[in-house]
């Protein structure tokens, strides 16, 4: 996605009788389930605003939690990253990353209430991404000399940064959009937005990574990428410029010398600015979000890694203007969420059993066009 020119943001809900927000009494009454997070990264004050889910999938704003630091402003996409804000693998830690001044938040999470543990310089400009296994914390930098750096964490959230842990991407400004832990916590990989590269890095047992081994995407417009439970890298694709519902989805196995086989290449996702994408965690489903075209895709994941549509591959519709960016799912595999920039809102959508989108609705609870990038759910 283009890079836009920079603004103040502000934060503020709407007010809405719109049925996917409640009113507290009526959201008391509907049995909790889960939060929602979204951040808004301001570029005076970055800030997350947590949402508590229902069990039916509607929202009830909880409250806003200053991350210490500064984002990066922008009107849509200003990071044109997946992962600015991830959850730990047990929902007990939320981290928030600072684009603007170039550090990284942690919050230990307490339902939809957040307290700021640990703010940490990431050793690079502008870090976008950001990815966790077990102990172990890398953070992706996508400004100046574009890098990883990793940190140990402790189980309150406390981190430090991992001596020569730094390793560098392909080239400087190679734009950087994505990273991700394999499920073993055996490697570590980044996309390369501007070379088109997946990079494959050994996690070695201190912490720190093994050299670089790069792998160019046989599809064009690599962005984001993820994995499925069973261990098939999932990476969303932009297509190529100026095709019209030219992007795709494509899936890899990694091999123990760091090299990506392709399984599923190049799948179409019947959209355009397909940026993002988040597999289930029952491992049945991964959904991909086309932001030009304002809908979702969804395939299901074979126990090789393939992937097949389901039903007519576009399963999810916002109105038209949503600019839908990083979307989430829930840690119970039943609402996708997505994060709405265009117009302001949250998409919600239940997961029915065949892996089918049902629109909840998309409620106005975000400025539109303010910046506002990452989203986290459980």
């Amino acid at each position: 996605m283009l890079r836009v020119s920079r603004s103040l943001l502000m934060v503020a809900l709407a007010t809405s009788a719109f049925y996917p927000i409640q009113s507290r009494a009526q959201f008391e009454r509907s049995n909790p389930a889960g939060t929602v997070f979204v951040m808004n990264n301001s570029a005076q004050r970055n800030e997350i605003i947590s949402f508590t889910r229902a069990a039916d999938g509607s929202l009830q704003r909880a409250g806003s939690f200053a991350t210490g630091g500064r984002g990066t402003g922008g009107t849509t996409d200003p990071l044109e990253s997946q992962g600015s804000l991830t959850l730990s693998q047990d929902h007990s830690l939320l981290f928030a990353v600072n684009g603007g001044s170039g550090d990284l938040s942690v919050f230990q999470v307490h339902g939809s209430r957040l307290i700021l543990v640990d703010r940490k310089f990431t050793a690079g400009a502008e870090p976008n991404a950001v990815a966790q296994h077990g102990s172990l914390v890398y953070v992706l930098n996508v400004g100046g000399s574009s890098n990883v750096v990793g940190f140990t964490l402790s189980p309150g959230g406390q981190i430090r940064q991992i001596s020569k842990s730094i390793r560098f991407l392909t080239t400087n400004n190679s734009e950087g959009a994505s990273l991700a832990f394999s499920p073993d916590g055996r490697f570590l990989l980044a996309t390369e937005r501007a070379t088109n590269n997946l990079d494959v890095f050994e996690v070695r047992p201190d912490g720190t990574l093994g050299p670089i081994n790069v792998n160019p995407d046989a599809q064009p417009g690599a962005f984001a990428l993820a994995f499925a439970p069973n261990g098939a890298v999932l990476v969303s694709e932009t297509g190529p410029g100026g095709g019209n519902n030219a992007s795709t989805i494509s899936s890899y196995a990694v091999q123990v010398d760091g090299t990506l086989s392709a399984i599923s290449a190049g799948v179409p996702t019947f959209g355009n600015a397909n940026c993002w994408n988040a597999a289930t965690p029952n491992g049945r489903w991964v959904y991909v979000s086309n932001a030009g075209s304002s809908t979702i895709a969804g395939f299901s994941i074979a126990a090789s890694g393939a992937l097949t549509p389901i039903g007519a591959t576009v399963i999810g519709i916002n109105p038209t203007g949503s600019g839908n960016l990083d979307i989430a799912v829930t840690a119970d595999s039943k609402f996708l969420y997505s994060l709405n920039s265009g117009n302001g809102t949250i998409g919600i959508f239940a997961i029915q059993e065949d892996g089918s989108l049902l629109n909840v609705g998309e409620p106005n609870v975000l400025v539109a066009k303010a910046g506002f990038n990452g989203i986290a759910a459980f």
